[in-house]
């Protein structure tokens, strides 16, 4: 497949940004690009990655854009990759994803342009200094956009495209506080002809799936796992890996999996939102659509198309029995599991309970 060649959209044109054809990246130049960055300057830097720096740069247009410096060695392998990866992500036109502009590699360094996000990442908003800001209908619609953004790259694109590394700090916030999934670096292509790819590590532990994380198996599933973990701390308010000083030595996802055992599902929900903004069977149905996600064989957990029809649905389906999640501890790489069920159902019962959701 050339996938740098144009192609017409498809029927869900509410979904995507842009024309009705797609184009490919700008080739910006390496030094307008050092320059727009003030010499890639510390003031100028707006986060930190395995893969790479990300910089705000103003264009001699004054058009403000962000610049992601990519860490790798730039071989002749690296740079066909670099090229295909491009060429792919700039066809990738959707409301909650990050738009590629362009890219630069003529230069002593690999470098990527992207829209510009004002309000930067999600946990700035979640564990930062603007903590308490984000109200129950701000949180649910980066839930719902989250998800819509992921079954883009998973079913609807033309290709399947696996991010990898979902996470709060890879979720940004546009003006309306509308959220845009970044960082397509770690994203690779799933063959037509592979269940999974067995892989590298190339996620952030805490929101990873143990069969990445331990095994580098790799599918759209890992996705939906650290989907679940996000879903989490966006309720709680809470970092997937922190152990708050009020429980007894759990992670977030332990915590929550106790506290739906025990129908005390309205505990887990940050302190700074007002009780008055949300409803007891709204925080359900989230604590339990993120424990589906988080389900130990990644045969039980949804697709993102299928999160999305759930987020969208009014009727019964919260009584399903779902499986123990599994959290792989990130500092000693420990899985924490149990294969028990909320209602000693059979992990069957949850397969068959999530199949009955069509797929498109």
């Amino acid at each position: 497949m050339n996938i740098s060649k144009k192609f017409t959209l498809p029927s869900f044109l509410g979904d995507i940004l842009g024309a009705t054809e797609l184009q490919g990246p700008v080739n910006y130049k390496y030094k307008d690009l050092k320059s727009a960055t003030a010499n890639f300057s510390d003031a100028n830097k707006l986060g930190e990655g395995g893969f790479g720096d990300v910089y705000k740069a103003t264009l001699n247009n004054g058009k403000t854009v962000a610049v992601k410096k990519l860490a790798i060695l730039q071989s002749d392998r690296a740079m066909t990759s670099f090229e295909n990866e491009v060429k792919l992500i700039s066809n990738v036109h959707h409301r909650n994803l990050i738009r590629l502009l362009g890219c630069c590699s003529k230069g002593p360094e690999l470098l990527l342009i992207y829209e510009y996000m004002a309000n930067n990442s999600l946990d700035k908003f979640l564990f930062g200094e603007k903590r308490g800001f984000l109200n129950w209908k701000q949180r649910n619609d980066i839930i719902f956009g989250t998800a819509r953004g992921l079954a883009y790259l998973h079913e609807e694109f033309h290709v399947c495209i696996i991010h990898r590394d979902i996470k709060t700090s890879n979720i940004l916030l546009d003006d309306g506080f509308q959220p845009r999934i970044a960082d397509f670096g770690l994203a690779r292509l799933l063959p037509e002809d592979q269940t999974h790819l067995s892989t590298r590590f190339a996620g952030t532990l805490g929101y990873t799936a143990p069969e990445y994380a331990l095994h580098g198996q790799l599918s759209e599933k890992v996705d939906t796992y650290s989907y679940g973990v996000v879903v989490l701390e966006i309720v709680s308010g809470q970092k997937s890996c922190e152990i708050k000083s009020d429980t007894t030595g759990e992670f977030l996802l332990e915590k929550a999996w106790k506290l739906y055992e025990n129908g005390q599902h309205l505990e887990l929900v940050d302190e700074t939102l007002d009780p008055n903004d949300y409803e007891a069977e709204d925080v359900k149905k989230m604590v339990e659509i993120a424990l589906m996600c988080t389900q130990s064989s990644p045969a039980l957990r949804p697709t993102m198309t299928e999160i999305v029809v759930l987020l969208k649905s009014t009727g019964s389906w919260v009584n399903r029995p779902l499986t123990r999640p599994v959290f792989v501890d990130s500092d000693h790489k420990r899985v924490r599991v149990d294969t028990s069920t909320s209602t000693g159902s059979s992990s069957s019962n949850a397969t068959a309970s999530i199949s009955q959701f069509s797929g498109r």
